[in-house]
């Protein structure tokens, strides 16, 4: 099997990299924390344009009609820039619930509106209903599947990372059902598209740590000449590296529709998760306590690891799978 990426998605990678790493996402991270969402729902305009947003809605839809493979290499740049607002839920869970419930909501996905998603009790918050212009409510049918409605923000919940703002919800217009399967579905892409996203800010953390490494000195030298800190960040860098194949792998379960599947992204939401929060937890020891400052960037990327290591499933949750599947 070969988990190497193609030149198709390499090229897409650099293009949005590029994107935004013009875009100040730091300041927009911070406006989004304060309440001012107008830079963010702005970058995710531009983001709408490259086709982010409907990535995985078919083209008859406005979409993309791409892949899993497509929805990882997104997401894992938007994860390591740390991008603000529903990321998971809109690239991945709310285009599978809504092209089984109500296809004709999908044109607004694809050009650029933000979408949320409540499924309790696994997930029972949805993220920027305050910014989301569709926000959905699932809740478990006694026949195993789901009944998916418009949901209603109600109160708001503390969350670790100032940047991620949680509702909870209340049912409102019934949209449809689905099925076991496609509910199943739906969250497999939640987890994959979260997975991604801590790849990605486990390596913009790897990144940053190194650099700062470099750059500062105690007693005359950096304190990367240290073999301590050598130590500390080679095994970030190990851990990162080991944990994108079984992010590819999972990718392409999903879209082969192996049934393996999803072992496999509970396998790599499990690695993934794992690899950021080493990496978080590294780039705190180097920097120093000034890394966990509102002041310094390192902060933005530390509280939303911290976050989305239990998003779409626990680590508990997915190595439950996991044993159960071996």
């Amino acid at each position: 099997m070969r988990f190497a990426l193609e030149e198709i998605h390499d090229d897409f990678a650099a293009s949005l990299d590029s994107l935004l790493s013009k875009a100040d996402l730091p300041a927009v991270i911070r406006a989004w924390s304060d309440g001012d969402s107008a830079p963010g729902t702005a970058l995710w305009g531009r983001l709408a344009e490259t086709g982010v947003n409907g990535l995985l809605i078919g083209e008859d839809d406005g979409g993309m009609g791409a892949d899993a493979l497509f929805l990882i290499v997104a997401a894992e740049k938007l994860g390591y820039h740390g991008v603000p607002g529903p990321v998971a839920e809109t690239l991945a869970v709310a285009p599978a619930l809504l092209a089984a419930v109500a296809p004709d909501r999908l044109g607004a996905l694809s050009e650029g509106a933000l979408a949320t998603v409540a499924a309790p009790p696994a997930t029972p918050y949805a993220v920027d209903a305050d910014t989301a212009s569709t926000v959905l409510r699932v809740d478990p049918a006694a026949d195993g599947g789901a009944t998916v409605a418009l949901g209603e923000p109600g109160a708001r919940a503390q969350s670790v990372d100032r940047a991620r703002h949680l509702y909870q919800t209340a049912a409102g217009s019934p949209l449809g059902t689905v099925d076991s399967g496609v509910l199943a579905a739906a969250q497999d892409l939640g987890a994959l598209a979260t997975a991604a996203q801590l790849q990605g800010l486990g390596q913009a953390m790897l990144d940053s740590t190194v650099e700062y490494a470099k750059q500062r000195k105690q007693f005359g030298r950096a304190i990367g000449s240290q073999q301590a800190v050598k130590h500390l960040v080679a095994e970030v860098a190990v851990a990162v590296e080991m944990a994108r194949p079984l992010l590819h792998a999972a990718a392409m379960a999903v879209r082969d529709g192996a049934p393996t599947a999803r072992r496999d992204v509970s396998a790599a939401k499990v690695a993934c998760g794992q690899a950021a929060y080493h990496s978080s937890r590294v780039a705190l020891q180097v920097h120093g306590a000034i890394g966990y400052t509102q002041e310094h960037d390192l902060s933005l990327l530390l509280t939303k690891t911290r976050a989305l290591v239990t998003a779409w499933g626990t680590p508990a949750e997915h190595r439950g799978r996991i044993m159960e599947a071996l």
